[in-house]
């Protein structure tokens, strides 16, 4: 018999959720940097100017690119 009220937004979430786990994916909350928040260029600036004065700015870059690189092998 088929179901006569429609799903509630709660319901429709839970069903998702329950058809990834069902597939082997789990949720995962991930906090970043809020680029909007007041301070943030400034920050990103000042750690720019560090890292280029620093003696070891090749090895820092170096290990970025290799980091940036890793996941599209």
């Amino acid at each position: 018999m088929a179901r006569q009220t429609p799903l509630s937004p709660k319901e429709k979430q839970s069903r998702y959720r329950t058809g990834l786990r069902s597939q082997g994916l789990r949720p995962v909350q991930i906090w970043v940097p809020d680029t909007k928040a007041p301070g943030f260029a400034a920050e990103c600036r000042r750690q720019a100017r560090l890292l280029n004065a620093s003696q070891d700015e090749r090895v820092v870059q170096d290990f970025m690119e290799h980091a940036a690189d890793w996941g599209g092998e």
